[in-house]
């Protein structure tokens, strides 16, 4: 089942494809937007909010890649991208862009749909503005589980959608490790290496945005042989 009206962009420069994903995905209850390259996009974008991207990563000009990275920069929209590469090292190249995750082509329609939905499962509703938040604290880090929100002093950290889950899944059991394994059943993600190796990636991102040091984190530390753990103050 889809996120009722939930409003989507999908940039391919393959008019074929672009208008068959947006005929499937509104015929499953979704608003569908197309754009046939990055500068399009980046049009279409500066007027409009969308609750998901769809990107093709080969496309001309910029790339799915570039255009992913760029928009990190002032955007946590998910985003999943749609790449001919099967290479599990250039899934990850994707994921160490931004992205939330990845499909490679040809690729079953029912599948892309099944993503979607897994993908905006992972974004919190707004919380009441009275919820008294729940919060951890992580150094210079501030953490409001209720709300999934994330603070530097007065300055809201951004973060993906699957970096909201994550903090979701370690801030309900924080002082505990947690395997790979485990993160990849609770993100609902398929069980598989490069889904583990996928997990690394998105722990490395979200070490960034909290850690001093994130080649030494103190606070989502590495348990040898159990896996990740979130050890607030």
């Amino acid at each position: 089942m889809s996120t009722p009206d939930a409003h989507l962009l999908i940039v391919d420069d393959d008019e074929r494809i672009r208008t068959l994903l947006q005929k499937f995905l509104m015929r499953h209850g979704f608003l569908v937007t197309a754009a046939r390259d990055a500068a399009h996009a980046r049009r279409i974008l500066s007027g409009l909010e969308f609750d998901m991207l769809i990107l093709d990563v080969m496309m001309p000009g910029e790339d799915g890649l570039s255009l992913t990275r760029a928009l990190r920069e002032t955007m946590t929209t998910p985003i999943l991208l749609l790449t001919a590469k099967g290479e599990t090292e250039n899934r990850i190249e994707g994921l160490e862009a931004g992205a939330d995750d990845y499909l490679a082509k040809p690729f079953e329609p029912k599948e892309l749909l099944l993503r979607i939905n897994a993908i905006l499962r992972r974004v919190p509703e707004a919380a009441s503005q009275d919820t008294a938040p729940k919060v951890l604290n992580l150094g210079t880090i501030r953490y409001e589980m209720e709300r999934g929100e994330m603070w530097r002093g007065e300055e809201l950290v951004r973060l993906t959608a699957t970096e909201i889950q994550l903090m979701k899944i370690f801030s309900a059991q924080p002082g505990e490790a947690l395997s790979r394994s485990k993160l990849v059943e609770e993100l609902g993600r398929d069980r598989g290496q490069a889904q583990e190796r996928a997990v690394d990636v998105q722990i490395t991102r979200l070490r960034r945005k909290i850690e001093a040091d994130p080649k030494q984190p103190r606070y989502l530390q590495t348990v040898r042989g159990a896996g990740y753990m979130l050890a607030p103050d």
